[in-house]
């Protein structure tokens, strides 16, 4: 782990990526904030390229949602992508984010300098300020439990043609991965919008099925696995493999469950061992040992 001088928090260090770009770990949460391979190229390939910005920029005004805002990279790549095809795209972006000095220690540290000048000064407003308003961007960061966060605005009617959904994995952090809170993020898409994610667990992907929305893999730069597209109509989205498919019948697809949207991460795991055993899926052992070739 490389250890840099200007972030003063220990429960989360800085880590170099093979792309040159840093990223923090989590102490909390025991893993890193993007994948080894390349924080930069995560951002802008498995959130910025997979939701058709570059198509959807030449319109007039793009919404975007960041859920788990971070390092604020996945925004910074999106609003390059955007202001490169179209510099008079108006964009609103909403971010949540649960530590409210990530952002800023990212800032001060100088790991955002490889971003353009004007995405560099909004991700410097953005973590010490929250808010932005210019003529071409309209920004808020929402500095808090991101189940909470959302509900007003969902109340508010929000839609993104955009959704990049980015928590800390399943086992690390379940609360995000819940039907009930991916719901609510549902309720954020807009009808020809995608929602990407680097994860392709079974019990993510069935909790986006549960939730009435269309499932694909897109490739998930610098990660073993393929990643997952969501959209409403399941247009235009990649199909999963048959392994995948095969994934999805077995009791590694039980999602994750929080009724009231305030459980624990303990409980929730709780609940989805005590649904897994009373399940009819198949175990997942023998998914394994056919494609993985391990029990």
């Amino acid at each position: 782990m490389v250890h840099h001088p200007l972030v003063p928090y220990d429960d989360f260090a800085p880590e170099l990526t093979a792309d040159g770009s840093f990223t923090f770990y989590s102490e909390t949460f025991d893993e890193g904030f993007h994948s080894a391979a390349g924080a930069y190229q995560e951002a802008r390939h498995t959130y910025g390229d997979s939701t058709r910005l570059c198509q959807k920029a030449f319109g007039s005004r793009l919404c975007l949602l960041d859920v788990c805002y971070g390092l604020g990279y996945n925004s910074a790549a999106a609003l390059d992508i955007i202001w490169q095809t179209n510099p008079t795209c108006r964009v609103t972006l909403v971010g949540l984010e649960l530590d409210a000095r990530v952002p800023v220690a990212a800032v001060e540290a100088g790991f955002t300098e490889g971003w353009s000048p004007d995405t560099q000064a909004i991700l410097k407003q953005l973590a010490h300020q929250h808010t932005i308003q210019t003529d071409y961007l309209e920004a808020r960061l929402l500095i808090g439990d991101a189940r909470q966060t959302i509900q007003p605005l969902v109340k508010s009617g929000f839609q993104a043609d955009a959704i990049f959904f980015d928590p800390f994995s399943p086992p690390h952090c379940p609360q995000l991965w819940t039907v009930e809170f991916i719901a609510q993020v549902a309720h954020c898409l807009k009808p020809a919008g995608y929602l990407a994610t680097y994860s392709c667990a079974a019990a993510v992907r069935t909790a986006f099925q549960q939730t009435g929305l269309s499932i694909g893999a897109i490739p998930a730069a610098g990660r073993r696995w393929s990643g997952t597209l969501v959209n409403w109509s399941g247009i235009g989205l990649p199909a999963l493999t048959q392994r995948e498919q095969e994934h999805l019948d077995t009791k590694a697809a039980v999602p994750y469950r929080d009724p009231t949207l305030k459980d624990t991460a303990e409980a929730i795991q709780q609940r989805r061992r005590q649904e897994q055993q009373t399940s009819p899926l198949r175990p997942t052992g023998q998914w394994r040992k056919r494609w993985l070739g391990r029990t």
